[in-house]
């Protein structure tokens, strides 16, 4: 395999095209819509009519626009049609040769769809995820031939340290950095670990490009892999993503067959295998130590650092480990160079950020946009405000670990920096939007037993803590708490913060202090009253104070 085959492949699916393009919507969200059904339907519709050589009907990855699944566009002319039905398929297909449809129409320039900006996304809805050759006409692989070919390992380093990209999972860790790390760590084997263990409520950002573009993963994975020395990678995917499973699993078999995976890779003497591994879906396999544990066939426990993965991973070796987004992002870095990657975004946050976006919000889906773009914009823009005329309360970010932001601070920009110093945090990209009728203590609550049930129980604070905190905060819920209770809490949101093993009860309180410091009110009302109308404090307890008036 060299470039000139790759070039080959790519004019053999460029003529393989038909006039008019058919795509319809094949991943998760639509699926659970009956998508392939409508798909069988327009295929047959196609035959049917006699037009199979003038009409092709290809089944692609996420358009983005979930609410409205399933979805099919139609080029040229980019024509969106929306909740499809398989006996939507004739009218739709006559309507390739001018004939009327009743099909319901979507707007392709409506702002959730203009206001994105792709790069992550760039094939997800065009090309077919389980055929290789789809992805090669994409320009796919070009950036490992690039690298295998004209780049010594620290050049490619290099290129990713002068984008400025970083770590997608959540804490935003110069992916550049973490590179060098481990490609100067000597050592006879290492490894290369895509950390698909997504596990935030109301997140499917990771799923969703295992879904519609695997391959940009592979590439990104084996691009890595030689800018650290690695000649074996691990996907760790949780089992609850059946159909990204067996992508990957088309994938890594089509890259190995054309010779792009395996030994000698476009003739170099660059060797480098995929496997996949399925976790069981514990959320804290999320946290890298944990992770690698359960790679290794151990209970996904997490370990104090230092040795960092990138010093001893798993087996002891050297281990990078990116999450899917970081590593998507990699092939187009090294294509287009890292000037173009660094001149988008912000000073300190380069690049796009992909969202998915659910809650209370007219439109829900996936979305991808320059680091930096306003909350308001995403929210009331692209995502048509609260439906039914309602007002955002707030918009929660980075799941679990996140905070609340308040509908007053819509105008931060999406960025580390400013969503942290809000209480919250970027995470791998779940954004919850809450309106007027949404209680904030409920939802800290809500999350709160969330941490609780999956904490691993390996460290008091955490195991303990969380219990401690569900406690009270449904004690404040069902008003039966005093001020003194509302002061415990807090007092255990700290300990918990600061003497945590690992990120899940680390952060762990992120919701409760969030919600507290820009909606204290709502707990302050739930709080049980004296005779005299003032908040209950029991025995020895001191009223909460508001820490941040202070």
């Amino acid at each position: 395999m060299d470039l000139d085959d790759l070039n080959t492949i790519a004019e053999k699916e460029r003529a393989f095209h038909k006039k008019t393009v058919i795509r319809c919507c094949t991943a998760a969200g639509c699926m659970s819509s009956h998508a392939d059904a409508v798909k069988a339907g327009l295929e047959k519709a196609v035959r049917d009519t006699g037009l199979g050589d003038r009409v092709e009907v290809r089944g692609v990855g996420c358009m983005r626009l979930c609410c409205q699944g399933p979805l099919v566009g139609v080029e040229p002319g980019g024509i969106l049609y929306e909740k499809v039905t398989p006996e939507d398929a004739p009218s739709l297909v006559a309507s390739t040769e001018g004939a009327p449809t009743k099909v319901a129409r979507g707007n392709p320039d409506h702002p959730f769809f203009r206001k994105q900006m792709s790069i992550v996304l760039a094939n997800s809805g065009e090309i077919d995820p389980e055929r290789i050759e789809s992805y090669i006409e994409a320009e796919g692989y070009r950036g490992l031939n690039t690298v295998l070919l004209e780049m010594a390992p620290k050049d490619a380093v290099d290129c990713v340290i002068k984008s400025g990209l970083r770590g997608r999972g959540g804490a935003g860790y110069p992916t550049g950095l973490k590179w060098a790390t481990v490609a100067k760590t000597p050592a006879a084997q290492k490894y290369v670990v895509c950390n698909a263990d997504e596990g935030d409520p109301g997140a499917f950002m990771d799923r969703s490009v295992l879904e519609s573009d695997p391959h940009s993963v592979l590439e990104g994975m084996a691009i890595a892999g030689y800018a650290v020395g690695a000649s074996q990678g691990f996907i760790y995917v949780r089992a609850e993503y059946p159909l990204a499973i067996k992508r990957l699993q088309t994938a890594i078999r089509q890259a190995k067959q054309i010779g792009l995976l395996g030994s000698g890779i476009f003739e170099s003497p660059f060797n480098f295998n995929i496997d996949i591994r399925i976790g069981a879906g514990a959320y804290v396999c999320g946290e890298e130590t944990a992770l690698m544990a359960s790679i290794e066939g151990k209970r996904g426990t997490p370990r104090p650092r230092p040795p960092f993965p990138a010093e001893s991973g798993l087996w002891g070796c050297p281990t990078l480990i990116n999450n899917v987004e970081t590593l998507a992002n990699i092939p187009p870095i090294i294509r287009k160079g890292a000037d173009w990657y660094a001149a988008i975004g912000t000073g300190k946050s380069k690049g796009t950020k992909v969202f998915a976006l659910a809650g209370k919000i007219a439109n829900t889906g996936l979305i991808e946009v320059p680091m930096g773009t306003p909350l308001r914009q995403i929210v009331e823009e692209m995502g048509g405000g609260a439906p039914d005329g309602a007002k955002i309360k707030a918009v929660q970010t980075g799941g679990p670990s996140g905070g609340c932001i308040p509908a007053h601070e819509l105008d931060t920009p999406v960025d580390y920096e400013s969503l942290t110093r809000l209480g919250s945090i970027m995470g791998s990209g779940g954004m919850i939007v809450m309106d007027e009728s949404t209680r904030m203590p409920e939802v800290a609550r809500y999350f709160m037993e969330f941490c609780m049930d999956e904490s691993c129980g390996k460290c008091v604070p955490c195991r303990a803590g969380t219990v401690q905190m569900h406690r009270l905060l449904d004690k404040i819920v069902q008003r039966e708490a005093t001020a003194g209770d509302l002061s415990t809490l807090e007092e255990l949101c700290d300990m918990v913060r600061n003497t945590s093993l690992c990120g899940l009860g680390q952060n762990a309180p992120n919701p409760v202090v969030s919600t507290l410091r820009f909606f204290r009110d709502e707990y302050l009302e739930l709080l049980r009253k004296e005779p005299n109308g003032e908040p209950a404090v029991t025995a020895g307890a001191a009223p909460a104070q508001n820490k941040e008036a202070s």
